[in-house]
Order: structure tokens, then C-alpha cells, then sequence
């Protein structure tokens, strides 16, 4: 069994945290001088560990006023009743999506002290989902969506590996344990937390235990095509259940769907689609892990293009009428800019890829490996190479 102790690495868990630079953090910083900063991501991701960091940056005694949680009693009842630190400078509210009112109290913060407030809202469900009703703050603000650690974020700041980040997962406590055991038992809770909790204070969830049963059945079901009716037989509930709760699980960000590149003259289906989990240690088979580590990496890549970038990048997947399959497909302004393809060894070549490329000659087309240290075009103009070097252009 591969494991690694990295505790004379780091002497604690947080350690990583404050010592990796987040790959958003500094046009997080440049935005808040514009407008409000809404930051979403899965629960543990380190979303509030980067925002006190901006806060310590600004002010190096870091006064805790300037920090508002709303999990916090204390800091709930002054959100509710508006009071709010005077003063110029940065101000964090954490976890504030809870309240039906936040958009409206957000707002109007906004609209009194723009001139005077750098305002970061952090959260670990889809911000632009959890409105409650209200007011809107259209063009008040600019929204990422922070992911856990990819390998670039770890690659150079630390002696973490590809293969830890296979084993441990991207979130920073499991990853930083080093242990497959304490990744596993994380896990588990993680799982339990994020549904008995953040489900039950944003959703209206009448069987818990079914969704539970979902959250267990569907690590078994990565990387193929996801079928609703299948699930629905297994659950024995109605079509439209399953259908709502993938879409509770996705807003937040328990896991994510992509959907299949449809081209026409390449006889595309055009129904389900592939889900992965934020948290890949929940996949046993390697191949199915190694395949949702890399669809974490592109969804990231896709997600900060749009962020930050403004740009119209969206992750999908090839599979046609007569079965042949490529992992993913990069989209831009919807035209393909990139096939890749995930393989354990790079042995042979998926002729699926080939038959991409013969349709798009002009896109970049990839075959990337978790063993192996060729790095070459073959002749059909697929590159060839290792996953860690594919992995260290994205963020």
C-alpha cells in the first residue's frame, strides 16, 4: 500500500493552507477593489482559510470583527440585525447563503459603503442559486467557484505527488494526513456532514436516508453514462426525485455532471450524462479514480476560464450511436478545442481519439497516463504523455 507521512512536512494539518497560495486568490484580490467577491466551493475546501489570509494581508493584526460567520450565533445576530464594522477595508461573510435575507442585506451594505468596503461573501453552496427571493445584485459583484487542491497548486509548493493526490484526495485535511485510513474515514464523514447539515439548512429534504442511500450508490456509477430511470428503480421513488436530488448534490458541490458533445456529422448521443465526485477517494476501482481526479482538473480549468476569464469553456464527453468513447471534451463558444483522454498506461492508443481527430483535425487532441514518462506526437497528431505533465497547464 502506497502511503507517506508528510507530518515532518507540515506540523499541522492548516500548515498546507497557509503555505500553498490558492490559484484565485490574487484576482480575488485585484476584483474587490471593483466590486463585492462572492467565493463558492465545496465545504472544507479552504475558501474560509484563503479569505482570513486577505483579511491578514490588509491588516496584520487581523481584528476579528472584520471575520462574520453565520454558523457563529454571535455574528448571526448581528448579520440579522445589520452591524456591521465601521471603517474602510476588507469584510468576510462566511457561510451567509444560510439566510433568506442575505442577498438583500448584501445589497444594501453594498449600495451604503461600496466607496468604503472590500466585501467577500464565501460559501459552500452555489451562491448564484441560493437566492431566497429578494433583491438582485446584478452587476455588483464578480463570483468564482474554488475547487479543492489540483496538482499544480501542489506540485511546486510542497513534496505532495500525483499519486498522493490520487490516494488522499484534493481537500486539504485527508491530503495533508497522508493516510489512506484517515482518507477513508474523513470521507465518511464529509459525506454525512454535507448532507445532514448543508442539505437540511438549504434544501426541503423529506428522506434523508434515500438520499443517503443515492450519495453511497453513486461512486459505484462513475464514468459511464448516468441513467435517472436505473436509479429510480433502485431507490424505488419517482423520476422526478432523483432528478431533484442530483441537482441538491450538485449545488453543493458534492459532485458534478457533464453532458455529451453532440456534433451532428459524428452520430453523438445527446442524452445522459457522466457525474464525478469533488471528493475522488470515494471511487474504488483506479481507472474510475484516476479518470474523476482528471475530470476534477478540467472542470476546474473550465470553471476559472469563465470566472475570470469571461470566457464561454464548458467540459464534455464523446460517445456515439456505435459506442465509441473519448473521456472528455473541452468546448470553446461551442467548437471543440480539445479531446483527452485517460488511461492507466499509455499501451495503445483509444482509436475512438483517432476518430476524433480525423473529424477535427484541427483540435488538440491528448492520450495522458498516470504511469508512464513518454511525452511524444504520434503520428495521427495525439500527444502522448504523463498525467503529472498534462496536469501542470491547468490551475
Amino acid at each position: 500500500m502506497y502511503i507517506v507521512n508528510y507530518s515532518r512536512v507540515f506540523s499541522d494539518r492548516g500548515e498546507i493552507m497557509r503555505y500553498i497560495n490558492r490559484y484565485i486568490e490574487p484576482f480575488i484580490k485585484e476584483d474587490l477593489t471593483k466590486k463585492m467577491v462572492f467565493v463558492s466551493g465545496p465545504r472544507q475546501c479552504g475558501k474560509t482559510t484563503m479569505a482570513i489570509k486577505i483579511l491578514k494581508n490588509a491588516y496584520p493584526d487581523f481584528p476579528k470583527e472584520r471575520y462574520m460567520n453565520w454558523d457563529s450565533v454571535e455574528d448571526r445576530e448581528n448579520i440579522i440585525r445589520e452591524r456591521f464594522p465601521a471603517g474602510d477595508g476588507p469584510l468576510v461573510l462566511d457561510e451567509i447563503h444560510k439566510y433568506t435575507r442575505w442577498r438583500q442585506v448584501v445589497k444594501g451594505l453594498y449600495d451604503k459603503r461600496k466607496d468604503e468596503l472590500q466585501i467577500l461573501v464565501t460559501g459552500s453552496g452555489r451562491l448564484d442559486f441560493y437566492r431566497h427571493g429578494g433583491d438582485s445584485l446584478q452587476g455588483r459583484y464578480h463570483s468564482y467557484r474554488l475547487h479543492p487542491f489540483s496538482f499544480k497548486e501542489i506540485n511546486n509548493q510542497s513534496n505532495l505527488t500525483l499519486l498522493d493526490l490520487l490516494l488522499y484526495g484534493g481537500f486539504p485535511e485527508p491530503l495533508i494526513n497522508a493516510s489512506v485510513r484517515e482518507s477513508r474515514r474523513w470521507s465518511k464523514e464529509y459525506r454525512s456532514r454535507i448532507i445532514n447539515e448543508d442539505l437540511y439548512s438549504l434544501e426541503k429534504v423529506k428522506d434523508v436516508a434515500l438520499l443517503e442511500h443515492l450519495a453511497l450508490r453513486l461512486p459505484e456509477l462513475v464514468g459511464s453514462p448516468l441513467s435517472i430511470n436505473a436509479l429510480r428503480h433502485d431507490l424505488q421513488v419517482s423520476h422526478q426525485s432523483v432528478s431533484r436530488w442530483l441537482i441538491m448534490l450538485e449545488n453543493i458541490f458534492m459532485i458534478f455532471r457533464i453532458y455529451p458533445f453532440g456534433a451532428p456529422k459524428i452520430r453523438a448521443v445527446k442524452k445522459e450524462a457522466k457525474h464525478y465526485h469533488l471528493d475522488w477517494t470515494v471511487v474504488e476501482e483506479e481507472s474510475y479514480r484516476f479518470e474523476n481526479l482528471v475530470a476534477c482538473h478540467l472542470q476546474k480549468w473550465c470553471h476559472f476560464r469563465q470566472d475570470y476569464e469571461g470566457l464561454d469553456t464548458e467540459l464534455r464527453y464523446f460517445r456515439d450511436i456505435d459506442r465509441r468513447e473519448v473521456d472528455f471534451v473541452i468546448l470553446e463558444n461551442n467548437k471543440p478545442i480539445h479531446f483527452i483522454e485517460c488511461k492507466l498506461k499509455n499501451k495503445d492508443v483509444n482509436p475512438a481519439l483517432r476518430y476524433l481527430k480525423r473529424h477535427f483535425p484541427e483540435t488538440e487532441t491528448s492520450q495522458i497516463a498516470l504511469y508512464g514518462e513518454e511525452d511524444y506526437m504520434n503520428k495521427d497528431g495525439i500527444r502522448i504523455c504523463p498525467a503529472s505533465t498534462f496536469l501542470l497547464d491547468l490551475v
